[in-house]
């Protein structure tokens, strides 16, 4: 006979407990995105956001109120960090209102504890439109520059000038009505329509590279060849040149030193611009039909490519790891605002990885004179 079978015994499954927030858990949370890998908390690790508080009090805090009744504002260097934060992730502004409220990363970077209220959407857009409006971000890029030029960051070995496409969203116009555009018309299209004329770009324009189609407008920056730090830019529509920006670029801090560039910048003009500041042309020379480059530019243009290729490491970590060259904005005025916060929220995870990986000899860190 077969044995008999053993009893079944139902048995109860006990799974790790979940619901209940423990006195160490936060801790441990932190911790472990820390090791994970929290670009976040390695900003504000090798940032001092504090030296940017004088320009931001100054400029964006309402000083005309009689007396200190009603709602408190916003604190303003909380805010500037929130528009970082847009820019690290190419986040909307209901989207980064989202994201703070659910992530706890976004929240320890700007300060908050988890019943602490966060800005909504509208203050947000408030707060960049008039920052925007005043040409705060130029200066607020030009702090943190000399900042980084304290910590002897901008090592002033040469320096490398490129454009980088910045696409916005496509418009849907007819025919005459782009013509109308550029010739500079663009005004009085939707003159009776405001709403409308709020929501078209006069300002970007069409281009070809590559045969490819862009639409939009460029960052023109230079970059320090050695850190890779962006130390200037202009932001353009699309069609203009990269070489009409050269002039711009450039100023008396480049004398002696040699500026590397692509073949795009070749010209009489250029040079003369160059060598009439003081400056080294280390520019590629470009073939033409009929007269191919010789061994030795072919040479030569490697050599200078060696530099020159420098610059794509920047904005190859803005496309790739920001997300940063396709925006949704409106207006020269508007892509020029944001290209600065984008330019700027690179240099400060550009010189993150240059403490974190000690790649320069650095001054001691310390935030640079108010």
């Amino acid at each position: 006979m077969p044995p008999a079978r053993a009893p079944y015994f139902h048995m109860t499954i006990q799974y790790k407990q979940t619901g209940h927030m423990g006195l160490f858990d936060k801790a441990e949370n932190s911790a472990k995105l820390v090791l994970l890998g929290n670009p976040l908390k390695k900003l504000s690790a090798a940032v001092e956001f504090e030296i940017f508080r004088p320009l931001l009090e100054e400029h964006m805090l309402n000083r005309d109120r009689k007396n200190a009744a009603g709602c408190k504002p916003w604190d303003v260097v909380l805010l500037f960090k929130i528009l970082i934060l847009k820019r690290i992730y190419n986040l909307g502004d209901e989207g980064v209102e989202y994201q703070i409220t659910d992530r706890l990363s976004f929240r320890e970077f700007l300060g908050l504890e988890s019943g602490d209220p966060s800005p909504d959407s509208r203050t947000i857009w408030s707060f960049q439109e008039r920052l925007i409006e005043k040409r705060l971000d130029e200066a607020l890029f030009a702090r943190f520059d000399a900042h980084l030029r304290s910590l002897g960051a901008i090592i002033k070995e040469g320096s490398i000038i490129d454009a980088s496409f910045v696409e916005v969203p496509r418009q849907r116009n007819t025919r005459e009505q782009n013509e109308k555009i550029k010739a500079g018309e663009g005004a009085q299209l939707w003159a009776d329509k405001p709403r409308k004329e709020s929501q078209k770009d006069i300002d970007a324009r069409w281009t070809k590279k590559g045969g490819q189609a862009y639409y939009g407008y460029k960052d023109h920056a230079k970059v320090d060849a050695k850190s890779k730090l962006i130390t200037a830019y202009r932001v353009t529509p699309a069609s203009v040149h990269d070489s009409q920006t050269l002039d711009a670029l450039t100023d008396e801090a480049d004398k002696g030193q040699e500026l590397n560039a692509d073949s795009a910048y070749v010209g009489e003009e250029n040079e003369k611009i160059l060598t009439g500041k003081g400056i080294i042309p280390r520019i590629c020379e470009r073939a033409y039909r009929g007269k191919p480059l010789t061994e030795e530019q072919k040479q030569s243009n490697r050599q200078k490519s060696k530099t020159r290729s420098r610059v794509e490491h920047t904005f190859g970590f803005i496309t790739n790891s920001m997300n940063g060259f396709r925006i949704k904005c409106i207006g020269l005025e508007r892509t020029r605002g944001v290209v600065g916060l984008i330019n700027l929220t690179y240099n400060m995870f550009r010189i993150e990885q240059i403490i974190r990986l000690k790649l320069l000899a650095l001054q001691p860190l310390q935030p640079a004179a108010a």
